[in-house]
């Protein structure tokens, strides 16, 4: 099932998610209502409150990313209850958008190299170290857990040159080609 993708101004965006709990109802469900959601919207990650849910769960599938990115061919991932527990400070900028903040595009630095731990959607623990691309997006999508968006890592100017793009998503008038739900609608 398709969800709404939840639009930059509502505020489940900006809160810290809860950890899924084990037993949490219909957890595989969800994870595959949030994959067809991603990939109906042509995003490569999607996170539980980019849904409306404030929970530690991302979905990761950069393999589209592939040809440009050989670290991302094949990289698909589900992450519940992500946790860093190493990154790099060798940093990259590199543009980045989000299905939240439609029309938006800048320039982030991100650690170039991440050794993360998590659970995948049968509950079984993995650790594992992710580089270049597919480093950045597994940051971007914890970065929406603790209630951060990434134009908070850009610079005051430039949050200010974007203003209107992101008053007009927040008033519900931004365009996107995808199912999504703004705080003026």
């Amino acid at each position: 099932m398709i969800l709404p993708v939840y639009l930059y101004g509502q505020p489940v965006l900006r809160k810290e998610a809860e950890e899924v709990p084990m037993d949490y109802p219909d957890l595989k469900q969800l994870v595959a209502n949030m994959f067809e959601t991603m990939y109906n919207a042509d995003g490569v990650g999607l996170a539980a409150p980019q849904v409306g849910l404030s929970l530690r769960l991302l979905v990761i599938d950069a393999d589209v990313m592939g040809d440009d990115f050989p670290e991302c061919k094949g990289f698909k991932r589900a992450m519940i209850n992500p946790v860093f527990l190493e990154k790099s400070e060798e940093e990259v900028s590199m543009e980045e958008g989000c299905l939240s903040l439609p029309g938006v595009h800048e320039k982030v630095a991100r650690s170039a190299k991440v050794r993360v731990k998590y659970l995948d959607e049968d509950l079984k623990e993995h650790e594992e170290t992710v580089e270049g691309f597919a480093a950045r997006v597994v940051q971007h999508e914890c970065e929406h857990l603790e209630g951060h968006v990434f134009i908070d890592n850009i610079s005051g100017i430039r949050r200010q040159l974007n203003k209107s793009k992101l008053n007009s998503i927040i008033k519900g008038t931004a365009r996107c080609s995808y199912k999504a739900k703004a705080v003026g609608k």
